[in-house]
């Protein structure tokens, strides 16, 4: 018996711990399939210490079937070409491709709330007029307190949608508004990262928060992982946007343009 264990990026404690007790002492029990660029949920600890040793045994996947090369390369942009976790073992994000190419990315800086709505309400427009269903565009904030904001933006547009929490899912002919926590695991063909502005993303809430250099750091790692992982739910076509002063974040999308 294997067992099969997809975003290992996000396992806590306890679930590694069980994984460990019911792989026993048996080789190859266990297949973990993740990405540390993508890791929001958990804060890093060592799986060796929990008996999980998988150092010398990883391999990093470099062809991409679901993001076009123009998105995924600059998202890449938010993370260090090698990512390491706490055990030592590096994952080699440069040499990635994509297997199809789509239009370049949208990185839009806006000089008020106002502007932004226009703005993100003309290109969701234009993506209906490209004969996009609704249910294939998603729209992702920060956090809850920018919901208001993705939902003025839509409904300037005209586009049914349903905004998404922890029991609402996606339905077909709506548009998904969710904050970028609920995006994980969620596929669109077109993609609006909004609200980027300072001191929302990374959030001004969590780097207050912290007590060392090092949980710093962890801040913006993960906050930098959660910005990634709202862009790359795009599949064709992407837009982020954020009202001045800009998010940090985007100056590294956009090569600091």
């Amino acid at each position: 018996m294997c067992a099969v264990v997809d975003e290992a990026q996000d396992i806590g404690i306890g679930e590694l711990r069980f994984l460990a007790a019911l792989a026993g002492n048996r080789p190859n029990a266990l297949f973990f399939a993740g990405d540390l660029g993508q890791r929001i949920f958990q804060q890093p600890f060592s799986w060796k210490a929990l008996g999980v040793d998988i150092r010398g045994r990883a391999r990093t996947l470099h062809i991409n079937y679901r993001t076009s090369h123009q998105i995924r390369f600059q998202a890449d942009r938010l993370l260090d070409s090698e990512l390491t976790d706490v055990d030592g073992n590096a994952e080699q994000r440069r040499g990635t491709v994509s297997v199809f190419n789509g239009p370049a990315p949208l990185i839009q800086r806006h000089r008020d709330r106002a502007a932004e709505c226009a703005a993100v309400a003309a290109w969701l427009k234009a993506r209906v007029a490209e004969r996009l269903a609704a249910h294939e565009i998603g729209v992702f904030v920060r956090s809850e307190a920018e919901l208001p904001r993705a939902r003025a933006a839509v409904e300037k547009a005209g586009i049914r949608f349903k905004i998404l929490d922890q029991r609402v899912e996606p339905e077909i002919g709506s548009l998904c508004i969710s904050t970028m926590h609920l995006a994980k695991g969620l596929e669109f063909r077109a993609v609006a990262a909004i609200a980027c502005d300072n001191e929302v993303i990374p959030s001004q809430a969590r780097i207050s928060a912290v007590g060392d250099e090092a949980d710093l750091q962890e801040v913006y790692n993960t906050e930098r992982h959660l910005l990634y992982v709202a862009c790359t739910r795009a599949r064709d076509q992407l837009l982020v946007s954020g009202v001045e002063p800009a998010s940090e974040f985007l100056d590294d999308l956009d090569g600091g343009k």
